[in-house]
């Protein structure tokens, strides 16, 4: 299906919901309730993560952005996917930028039912939590007197 057509159809479902006094579970969007992540089609491959941030940051905080990219070239493939820290940022994103007009170009924002990071990212962001892990693990013992060098003489 075309994706200005897609763009239509969620708002002509939001619409009607809207009619209908719809909400919770009587609102389509309570099918995605347990995903926080979108995904931003049509975007201009132009823009950067910050650019994007910018943009959806205005339906909720945003912590995590995946533009993705050519492996090769590196640049933009226009689109992404976000993770919204609550899960109720993704509804106002769906029904207040799908279809929105971003840097000369119609976005299509649509709930992701479920989202799977790559292995590399999952790893990386295991090596952080570890990291950060050690790191609070130094901070007690410093605290307590001990150095925190987590070893002995």
């Amino acid at each position: 299906m075309n994706p200005l057509t897609q763009v239509r159809n969620t708002q002509r479902i939001s619409r009607e919901e809207v009619a209908r006094g719809a909400s919770g579970k009587a609102s389509w969007h309570d099918q995605y309730k347990h995903s926080a992540y979108v995904y931003c089609g049509g975007l201009s491959f132009d823009l950067t993560e910050g650019d994007v941030l910018a943009v959806f940051s205005q339906c909720g905080e945003v912590v995590d952005v995946h533009l993705v990219r050519d492996k090769e070239t590196g640049k933009s493939r226009g689109f992404a996917f976000l993770c919204y820290e609550d899960q109720r940022s993704t509804v106002l994103a769906v029904d207040n930028l799908n279809g929105a007009k971003v840097a000369g170009r119609i976005v299509r924002v649509e709930h992701v039912d479920d989202y799977r990071k790559k292995k590399k990212e999952k790893e990386e962001e295991d090596a952080q939590e570890k990291e950060e892990e050690r790191e609070r693990e130094r901070e007690r013992g410093r605290r307590r007197g001990d150095g925190g060098g987590g070893g002995g003489a």
